[in-house]
């Protein structure tokens, strides 16, 4: 039995990052992307924290601005993949809206978090029982963060666009130099 060849050698890990650095050469808004879906996975999967809070607290506009989070936190993603279509320019009146829904987003999220502090100040004991409040507190501060992460980035994503741009990615491939004429002309 003869073995089989494949036409493709292995190369594994470094092939693996290659690809990775050329998917990025091509998509590197895709960065600030993955940091606003980090975002709003963070706010999401704890939103049994902050509505126990929201309900423990109840201070003025506290649920209005956790809806308003989730709101816009999904508007805000919807908005930056239509931002950047495949193969066109950028649509910037759509960037200017993911630049607007993540003020928005800062906005409440501070809001929020100066009602969990006004709580604590006005007596409100965080206790076993009321952990919530502070895995809430928590919560809202990453999130400030990594929507502002996500601005910083797509503000400064022709930097580091270029940048990218600039890391060699090619194949050197054996025996890519000069080829000699092939003569065909003795052939009959």
């Amino acid at each position: 039995m003869a073995q089989k060849t494949s036409a493709k050698p292995r190369r594994g890990v470094k092939e693996f990052i290659r690809k990775f650095f050329v998917s990025l050469k091509r998509a590197p808004q895709n960065i600030a992307l993955v940091v606003l879906a980090a975002a709003f996975i963070v706010y999401s999967l704890n939103l049994t924290s902050i509505a126990n809070t929201t309900a423990r607290v109840n201070l003025a506009n506290m649920g209005q601005c956790e809806f308003a989070a989730m709101l816009f936190s999904i508007l805000a993603f919807v908005c930056f993949l239509r931002a950047f279509p495949k193969r066109q320019k950028p649509n910037m009146v759509m960037i200017g809206l993911v630049f607007v829904m993540m003020a928005i987003l800062i906005f409440v999220d501070i809001v929020y978090y100066n009602r969990i502090i006004e709580s604590v100040a006005g007596g409100t004991v965080i206790t076993s029982d009321t952990a919530y409040i502070a895995i809430a507190q928590n919560v809202v501060v990453v999130h400030i963060v990594l929507v502002a992460v996500t601005a910083v980035l797509l503000a400064t994503l022709p930097v580091y666009s270029k940048i990218l741009k600039s890391i060699n990615t090619s194949i050197d491939v054996e025996d890519n130099g000069e080829m000699g004429a092939i003569d065909i002309s003795s052939e009959e």
